[in-house]
Order: C-alpha cells, then structure tokens, then sequence
C-alpha cells in the first residue's frame, strides 16, 4: 500500500475515533455538568483506557473546547452552504432558523453543553469561541437588518428606540427561543426540525413586521403602598337631629 494511502486510512481511523470519544464526552458533559464529570467517567462510559483518551486529549478543558468548537463549526459551515442557494431575505433569515433548530434537534445533549458550559474555558480556548460566537450573531443581525432594509421596516433599527425594537432585542430574544428548545423539546409530542423551524420563524418575523409597539402603561405605576379605604361613619340627618334633641328636653 502506498505510504500516501495508508497516512489517508490512518488520518479517517484517527478522526473516527476522535469523533466517537466527542460523543461519549458530551453525554458525560450533559449528564454531570463540566464540574462533575471526569476523565474516569468517560472511560467507563466509552470503554476506552485513561491512556487512550490522553491520547487524544490532554486535558478536560480541551475536551470541552473540541465540543464546543465543533459544534459551532459545523452549525456556521452549514448554514452558509444553505444561504448560498437563495438571495430572498426572507428566505434567507428562515434558512438561518432551519439550520440550528436542525441541528439542536438532532443533537440535543450537544446543546446542552454549548449552553450550561458556556463560560467555563478561558485563556485561548474561549478567546477562540468568543469569537465564533460573535461571527454567528453578527451573520444573523446582517440578516435581520436585510429583511429590514427590504421590506422598510421601521420597528427594528440597530439602537433601541420608544417605538421601535432593537436588532439587538430581535436577535437575541430569537436565539433565546432556539437555544432552550433542549430544555422542553420531546419528539414524541412536537413537530420535526422543519415544522419547528417555521413556527418559529413565524413567531419572530410577525413580531418583527408589526410595526410600531403599543403605546403602554408602565407595569408598576407608583411604589407607594396603597392606603385601605375606611367607610365612612355615617351622620345624622337634620331630622334624626331635631328629634334627638326634643327627647332629652
């Protein structure tokens, strides 16, 4: 076999095999949290030696790191293979929601993890992830203010407002509706990635188109207790009166 061809099958073996203990490593994340899992744990689960995973990995902050780190990869490589095929905004801002309520369907526990673990790496590992992450919620600002710009809404603008929404609102207030479907989402009783992807876009794109905010009362008008109101005592008429008088004379 051609040294090329066996580095090749050793290159697929080693990155199956990497791919495998992620797996493991993301049940053992979501079911003990960062904190409460270990090494050991993993080993258990995924029968592979202590050494075999040191192998692979040095350290626990790299596992999390590898997870995290592929898990926004592969969401951000999709997606812009998917925009690729349309330039219509709003298909292009449904697109965007099809693609991670797809793969947060699919990968539940994967989820689970980029969500509970979220601040746990520093130092190059979260710089790193920072800064995928700002890269996916700039993507979906850029498309939010698209739809926007073409269609002449004025409830969204790039800065809170009275009247209006602010792209940062819209955006964030979408991925909290995405990002916490692991919590209550059973495919026994909702709807597929597809279906649930349009209902959400749904929800987000009315809100979005229409238009100015309700003029509102403030939820808490005033910090002062309120004052029980006492009955008043009631009094005597001027008959009651004269003939109250005319029997003690």
């Amino acid at each position: 076999m051609p040294a090329s061809t066996t580095s090749r099958a050793l290159d697929t073996r080693f990155d199956r095999r990497l791919a495998e203990i992620l797996d493991y490593a993301t049940e053992v994340f979501a079911e003990k949290g960062y904190e409460g899992a270990s090494m050991r744990d993993l080993s258990r689960l995924s029968g592979i030696s202590l050494a075999g995973l040191y192998y692979y990995f040095e350290s626990k902050e790299k596992l999390l790191y590898f997870i995290q780190q592929h898990t926004f990869t592969t969401i951000v490589e999709r997606l812009r293979e998917r925009l690729a095929s349309t330039t219509d905004p709003e298909a292009r801002l449904r697109i965007f929601v099809h693609n991670h309520i797809d793969y947060a369907v699919a990968k539940q526990k994967a989820m689970k993890v980029l969500s509970h673990e979220d601040d746990v790496l520093k130092n190059g590992y979260g710089t790193e992830l920072a800064a995928t992450k700002r890269e996916y919620y700039h993507l979906c600002v850029g498309l939010v203010q698209d739809l926007t710009k073409a269609e002449g809404l004025k409830v969204v603008g790039l800065h809170a407002r009275a009247d209006g929404i602010s792209t940062r609102t819209a955006v964030m207030g979408l991925f909290g509706m995405m990002n916490w479907l692991y919590t209550w989402y059973n495919p026994r009783v909702d709807p597929g990635a597809e279906v649930l992807a349009r209902e959400i876009s749904d929800i987000f794109l009315r809100g979005i188109r229409s238009g100015k905010v309700a003029a509102h009362k403030p939820i808490i008008e005033s910090t002062q207790p309120e004052r029980a109101v006492r009955p008043k005592k009631k009094t005597a008429t001027s008959k009651e009166s004269a003939s109250s008088s005319r029997r003690r004379t």
